[in-house]
């Protein structure tokens, strides 16, 4: 199947619901993943929509807040996710154990904590699922790097990674969670980023 990436940018770039319609019509293996942040019940519901048992991917670092997995409890049940979560292949207690705290973000151990806590389960999930088509709510005001992707690409290994919602703004997210009466979780803590506008590193590399 040939795509062309510039025309579906340019016609269903700025329209989410479009996007995510067009992106699960292609009949391909498709994921879509989340990791419970502000405004994530956005994408859920969205792509729930549209394909109801469609594999949600959360990987799950062990260090989210109290509240954060209260939120994944409810909207999983609210939604009926098909949640399939991946963890870090030791737990928090034991890295902690072995290693102390979680380091600082300008510690040189800080590297090797995210590829152990994100970005291996997250490779792991990628080759145990083998998606075709990865859904995420990727939006382009949340970093300078991001804010100079395109809502549809086309990764080195034919991956198409999707991101719907990626010129909505926090007041667009907003209104979607309003008119959908879904609930939002704001006491949220990615220890691989600490700064709000910093990159883990996962999205850089696929």
């Amino acid at each position: 199947m040939n795509l062309d990436i510039d025309v579906i940018n340019q016609q269903l770039g700025r329209d989410p619901e479009a996007l995510t319609r067009w992106a699960l019509g292609l009949g391909k293996r498709a994921i879509c993943t989340t990791n419970f942040r502000p405004f994530e019940a956005v994408i859920l519901h969205m792509v729930t929509r549209e394909q109801p048992n469609i594999p949600i991917v959360w990987m799950d670092s062990g260090y989210n807040t109290e509240a954060t997995y209260r939120f994944v409890d409810e909207i999983v049940k609210r939604l009926d996710l098909n949640l399939i979560t991946y963890h870090p292949q030791r737990s928090r207690a034991h890295r902690e154990a072995v290693e102390g705290p979680l380091p600082d973000i300008d510690d040189p151990r800080h590297a090797a904590f995210t590829r152990e806590v994100k970005l291996e389960p997250f490779q792991r999930a990628l080759r145990e699922m083998a998606p075709e088509v990865w859904l995420t709510a990727l939006r382009a005001e949340d970093t300078i790097e991001r804010s100079q992707m395109q809502p549809v690409s086309i990764n080195a290994d034919g991956l198409i990674k999707v991101a719907p919602v990626l010129h909505w703004s926090a007041k667009d997210m907003y209104h979607y969670l309003l008119q959908h009466d879904l609930p939002n979780n704001f006491d949220y803590f990615d220890p691989t980023k600490v700064e709000e506008k910093r990159e883990c590193g996962l999205h850089l590399q696929h």
